[in-house]
């Protein structure tokens, strides 16, 4: 079977693209897969890339994303394209035009794959709001033809069934158990920041408002109270210059001093090293379609503190979930955790 994968971007910061990447290797036992990305940074072992582009600079590639269809010369090459295989797999909108487009006009099989969109009003400012909402209406607008669907948790298979009216099969996000294990070592990433035996915690994704950093930040201002060697690292490419400005402000405002470690951009094959390192993983997002950062954190045995929500509740096994919003109770949480550290 011909297969033809389509994605925004294949970037290695990405919890999608790394969604793909895995898809792409298991697809690939047996089938010819093709992977179609506007943006791509990745190369995959046993799939063709092919890149389709768009702008480079950051505010015109999410103008680009969102009025995708009105490039009618891409849209119409790329369809034609879309002929000579079997299956077309989407995931997120704009990508989402092929596969309906390739079943109206080629009877091609259409599959959506839904990782999920945060709700709008978890972000700052109105014009993000507003994008926000466009490209959940676009989205909705570009499955409804879709063949089938596969949804990251049942918290999204429940979602998309109400806001789509479409059923779909769930499919956790598989995490490579030999590369996320209870045996890896962390001592180089707490010699990189000079943290010897004091007790660290770790949060890894997008540096995003709905990801709710700054709630994990005013958290750890509490835990610091009471736990003053305690040591935050986040890792984590920026994708909101404003929201990380406020971040860094918010540290230093609550004097939390060389306490809050902002690591940026981590490759991929290091991050295992960065969950060894911590004692708890912590996270203080307020949307998740699945979490895998909390997966993986606790591949290598290390406890969650995350909120209530979401996904949370079906893949959070070891750890504690706390009230939503609550950063006290969040506090508390990790405090109790860290004073049973050996």
């Amino acid at each position: 079977m011909r297969i033809a994968i389509l994605t925004p971007t294949l970037l290695p910061f990405s919890g999608i693209d790394r969604l793909v990447e895995k898809e792409a290797e298991r697809l690939s036992k047996g089938n010819s897969v093709d992977v179609f990305a506007l943006r791509a940074e990745m190369k995959l072992k046993n799939a063709k890339v092919v890149e389709m582009g768009m702008p480079q600079n950051s505010f015109l590639e999410r103008a680009y994303r969102l009025f995708y269809f009105l490039d009618f010369i891409k849209i119409i090459r790329y369809t034609r394209r879309m002929k000579k295989y079997d299956r077309i797999i989407c995931h997120q909108y704009p990508m989402t035009i092929y596969g309906s487009l390739a079943k109206k006009m080629y009877g091609k099989e259409y599959i959506y794959h839904d990782a999920g969109i945060a709700y709008p009003h978890l972000f700052e400012s109105v014009l993000e709001r507003a994008y926000m909402r466009l490209f959940s209406l676009f989205t909705a607008m570009s499955i409804k033809n879709a063949d089938g669907a596969i949804s990251i948790s049942n918290f999204l298979k429940n979602e998309l069934k109400r806001d789509a009216g479409i059923e779909s099969t769930v499919e956790y996000i598989e995490v490579d158990r030999k590369r996320f294990n209870k045996n890896i070592d962390g001592r180089n990433i707490r010699a990189k920041y000079k943290i010897k035996s004091g007790p660290l915690l770790l949060y890894v994704g997008r540096i995003s408002p709905h990801k709710g950093i700054h709630l994990l930040i005013e958290a750890f201002g509490m835990i610091k109270k009471r736990i003053p060697e305690a040591k935050l690292v986040i890792v984590g490419k920026n994708t909101f210059n404003a929201y990380s400005e406020r971040l860094k402000n918010l540290a230093k405002s609550s004097n939390l001093g060389e306490s809050v470690l902002f690591a940026g951009f981590v490759k991929d094959d290091e991050l295992p090293q960065y969950y060894a390192a911590c004692d708890a993983y912590t996270t203080a997002t307020l949307w998740e379609g699945f979490d895998l950062p909390a997966v993986e954190a606790q591949c290598c045995g290390k406890p969650v503190v995350a909120f209530n929500l979401c996904s949370h509740p079906e893949v959070v096994k070891n750890g504690v979930l706390v009230k939503p919003g609550d950063t006290r109770e969040f506090a508390e949480a990790v405090i109790g955790i860290l004073k049973k550290r050996k």
